[in-house]
C-alpha cells in the first residue's frame, strides 16, 4: 500500500490572497448590471399586491380554519392533539365546558400566532374531529403589528374554504 501525495490546491500567493476569485465575482456583478441597464424590457416584475401571483404551488393550502357541526357550534373539542402535534408551538388552547348539556369540552381561547407557524399541516393531521383544515386558499395576510399575525378563534371560524378544493 503506498501512500498517495495530492498536490493542495492555493498554494501560490495569488490563490492566498484571493484577488482572482474577488475580481471574477465582480466580472460577473458587473456583466449582468450592465447587461440589465441596457436592456430593461427582459427584467420581470411583479405588481403585487395589486396584481395577485397565479403562480402558487397546488400544495400551499392557505391559512387555518376552525369548522362547525350542523348545529354551528364549534367541532374542536379541546383536546390539545393539534397543539400538542405543532413543531413551531404556535397554537395556544384554553379549554371551558360546554354550555349546552353536553358532555365534552370546547375551547374559550383558540389562537395561531402565523408569525411562528411554518404551515406544515400537522395539527391537520393530528385533530381526531376534523376540526381543525388548512383549505383557505388564503396566502396573503398582512399587518402592521405582531398582534395582527396572531388569529383567534371567531377569526378561525369565520374563515371559508376555498372553491378550489371543493372537489377534494
Amino acid at each position: 500500500m503506498g501512500i498517495k501525495v495530492v498536490k493542495r490546491h492555493g498554494d501560490t500567493l495569488m490563490d492566498k490572497l484571493y484577488i482572482p476569485a474577488i475580481a471574477a465575482g465582480m466580472k460577473t456583478t458587473m456583466r449582468h448590471f450592465i447587461t440589465n441597464i441596457r436592456d430593461t424590457a427582459e427584467l420581470t416584475t411583479k405588481s403585487y399586491p395589486e396584481v395577485q401571483p397565479t403562480d402558487i404551488t397546488d400544495r400551499y393550502r392557505g391559512v387555518h380554519r376552525l369548522t362547525k357541526r350542523e348545529d354551528d357550534s364549534v367541532k374542536c373539542v379541546a383536546c390539545y392533539m393539534c397543539a400538542t402535534a405543532c413543531p413551531a408551538d404556535c397554537i395556544f388552547i384554553e379549554a371551558t365546558e360546554r354550555t349546552d348539556g353536553i358532555d365534552e369540552k370546547m375551547p374559550a381561547v383558540f389562537d395561531i400566532d402565523l408569525l411562528e407557524c411554518v404551515f406544515c399541516g400537522y395539527c391537520v393531521e393530528a385533530c381526531p374531529c376534523d376540526a381543525i383544515r388548512m383549505d383557505t386558499g388564503i396566502f396573503s395576510f398582512v399587518g402592521d403589528q405582531r398582534e395582527d399575525f396572531v388569529i383567534s378563534k371567531e377569526t378561525l371560524l369565520s374563515h371559508t374554504r376555498s372553491k378550489e378544493f371543493d372537489n377534494d
